[in-house]
């Protein structure tokens, strides 16, 4: 199971736009997960998504609170973004906790948590970065259990719903003249030394996901691809993307980096990645990308069924 697939909530999708339904989730029993500057609330020093109860927030304004789902229990569970709150108005409510990026914990967090605390994230991201209008300007207010924003210029009201970028990701393989079948990763100056990954690229309007598979490996190293198959997709709400996952067969082998994309691409065997380490590792020796990522699921699906 990818990392951050898997929603153990039941969304209330048919319920979450009724006032008195929403209000009633609000109960004592209720959960919340706090956000603050896209920082995810953990219990101190463990992998574990911290949830205060209601009795804990309920002095706070709430107006602003956004519905994530009902557990098993059939408990409310609430995001809230705290990032414009005063130190000392949250200090008490954040004892033996602190707050962290979701991907600093990665695979150590339960997949079904690290699901609840990804759309949480991805929520209040998007509420922070749509306070106003795209269409007029003026200021839009969250409704529909923070769902939608609403504009609040009575002559324009237009409604936004969240949005998720479509992303695709490639493990290309091709089999060379020795008889030894090898995949293709990349790596950007930005990342940790000695770490490569699986291509990948935005979907551009009026592209088909294949298009957008062929066109990044083309831009970004040269390399023609046909045989283009799904494999998985993953949400990864760092802001706002959903990736999806696929394989291609290499037509040609040349490599020509396009440095604006990437800083190095290079072609790997199964037995050359059996001797990369891990992203967090220190040192200038290759690298693998992080466990929780649908990046290292494709390469170690491919390294691992020959």
């Amino acid at each position: 199971m990818l990392h951050y697939s898997n929603m153990p909530l039941d969304r209330g999708s048919n319920f979450r736009k009724d006032p008195s339904w929403l209000k009633a989730q609000m109960s004592a029993q209720s959960k919340w997960v706090l956000v603050k500057n896209n920082q995810t609330l953990f219990i101190k020093d463990t992998p574990k998504v911290s949830y205060l109860r209601y009795q804990q927030v309920a002095h706070l304004d709430l107006t602003s609170a956004i519905f994530v789902g009902l557990n098993n229990a059939k408990q409310g569970v609430f995001a809230l973004d705290v990032s414009d709150l005063d130190e000392s108005v949250l200090t008490p409510l954040i004892e033996d906790a602190q707050f962290f990026d979701i991907r600093q914990y990665g695979p150590q967090v339960t997949i079904k948590y690290a699901s609840i605390a990804a759309l949480a994230r991805g929520l209040c991201y998007w509420h922070a970065t749509h306070r106003f209008c795209g269409r007029c300007g003026s200021k839009n207010r969250s409704v529909e259990a923070g769902h939608s924003r609403l504009c609040e210029n009575e002559n324009c009201k237009h409604p936004t719903f969240p949005r998720t970028d479509p992303a695709v990701i490639m493990v290309v393989t091709k089999v060379f003249a020795d008889g030894v079948e090898r995949c293709l990763l990349g790596r950007q100056a930005a990342w940790p030394a000695g770490m490569y990954s699986s291509l990948a690229g935005f979907v551009d309007p009026g592209e088909t996901l294949e298009q957008a598979v062929a066109r990044e490996v083309k831009e970004e190293a040269g390399i023609e691809v046909g045989n283009v198959r799904y494999v998985a997709s993953q949400p990864w709400p760092f802001p706002s993307s959903i990736m999806l996952g696929f394989f291609a067969q290499a037509t040609s082998e040349q490599i020509n980096v396009d440095k604006e994309e990437l800083d190095d691409a290079k072609w790997f065997s199964r037995e050359d990645l059996a001797q990369f380490g891990n992203w967090h590792e220190e040192g200038e020796h290759l690298k693998l990308p992080r466990t929780d990522s649908i990046s290292r699921y494709l390469i170690e699906h491919w390294r691992t069924n020959p």
